[in-house]
């Protein structure tokens, strides 16, 4: 069988890399995937493969039944979405919809298990169970469409056993792969604020509040509270609580009404994680009072942390090791980085895995979510092959 895939892997090769740049060529926002959808499900009706549609608007589910289909079931998943950035790569691919570009590759991820779709539902008649497909919009915006597919019974009829997922990973090699088992990925929660104080003229200050310097206050003690290593009072586990975008329109002689903050919080702790929304709610409303101001702060609460299943993801592991030599497998590190697959861990046993996309000597190194982001293409040879070898194993 797995001499079977890595055959089948180079037979298809180049009509992934076609339906890989069709999609990079045709990027679509988060919840927005309608050609997206369509185009994938085109290809699962020219396979012969059934699949049900319009699950969270542009959501779809296959399955490719083996003998004794009801044995067990092994989900994969892969996401739809693209960014909304400017490509600024010289390929003949380039994204034709301006200002929206899949910076985050999951074209990849789409073509890869299209590819995967395609070897298994050629060897169905060789493995016995059920493989669900998983082909999900979102990914890239809250509250994400892995928890709006899960809550219209994704992972029901069948209910898979574990699923599977990829994810490209510009730092490292195409030809090799990347795994953790257990706690992988980090929860990650949006932070707006609004600082509010009484505007005026700069060159008179006590005719005014300044939201400027309330907010500068209010940073500052949540850093020394979070992040700083000499005075934060946090549990002992990984967190980040970071701070990009502050606004306030005045000018340099006007003082603004108000300031508007935004940032995120992540951690790998669901009881630390709630603690920590009430301690900075309870920071800013003392930061706000001593200031003879007032304000919002308001969080809303996102992917939680994503953990890869031991067993499962040890055996995937070895099966890697089994298919790609163990010199292409590599272990990972924690990473602070959130992902919706997140929902899917939560639910069953998952393993979330990278796939190595770079190539130095081809100066194919920028990294994820920039306007210049590419692949070495040969990586998908490996993206589907693997994905198709994983979800064999797990099935005997």
């Amino acid at each position: 069988m797995k001499e079977k895939i890595k055959i089948l892997s180079e037979k298809y090769f180049s009509e992934v890399v076609a339906l890989r740049r069709h999609l990079h060529a045709n990027p679509e926002l988060s919840f927005e995937e309608i050609k997206t959808s369509a185009f994938v499900c085109y290809k699962l009706n020219e396979w012969g493969i059934p699949y049900k549609t319009g699950i969270v608007k542009t959501g779809i589910v296959a399955l490719i039944e083996g003998k004794n289909p009801e044995k067990k079931t092994i989900a994969l998943r892969a996401d739809l979405d693209a960014l909304p950035i400017k490509e600024e790569n010289n390929i003949e691919y380039i994204s034709t919809n301006i200002g929206v570009m899949h910076a985050c590759g999951h074209d990849v991820h789409t073509s890869s298990l299209l590819g995967a779709a395609k070897i298994l539902n050629e060897l169905k008649g060789d493995f016995e169970g059920t493989i669900k497909l998983i082909f999900q919009p979102g990914e890239e915006k809250l509250p994400g469409g892995a928890s709006l597919m899960i809550n219209e019974g994704v992972l029901q009829n069948p209910k898979p056993a574990s699923i599977f997922a990829q994810h490209v990973f510009p730092s490292m090699e195409t030809g090799k792969v990347g795994f953790r088992p257990g706690m992988y990925m980090a929860s990650t929660d949006e932070i707006y604020i609004t600082v509010k104080g009484k505007g005026g003229h700069a060159a008179m200050p006590a005719n005014y509040v300044n939201p400027l310097l309330i907010a500068s206050e209010l940073l500052v003690a949540l850093q020394e509270e979070f992040m700083d290593e000499e005075t934060r009072t946090i549990p002992n586990t990984p967190t980040v609580l970071a701070f990009g975008k502050i606004t306030g329109m005045g000018a340099t002689n006007v003082i603004p009404d108000e300031v508007k903050i935004e940032g995120t919080f992540r951690t790998m702790d669901e009881n630390w994680r709630e603690e920590a929304h009430e301690k900075m709610k309870d920071i800013a409303a003392k930061v706000f009072a001593e200031n003879g101001g007032s304000g919002e702060f308001n969080i809303m609460k996102g992917y939680p942390f994503l953990v890869n299943d031991e067993a499962l993801t040890n055996n995937a592991i070895a099966n890697a090791k089994d298919f790609l030599g163990s010199e292409n497998v590599e272990l990972l590190d924690l990473r602070m980085t959130a992902e919706d697959f997140a929902f899917y861990s939560q639910h069953i046993p998952a393993c979330f895995y990278r796939l190595g996309t770079g190539n130095k000597k081809l100066g194919i190194t920028s990294g994820v979510h920039t306007s210049t982001f590419d692949i070495d293409e040969e990586a998908l040879k490996t993206g589907m092959g693997l994905m198709a070898w994983l979800t064999i194993c797990e099935l005997k």
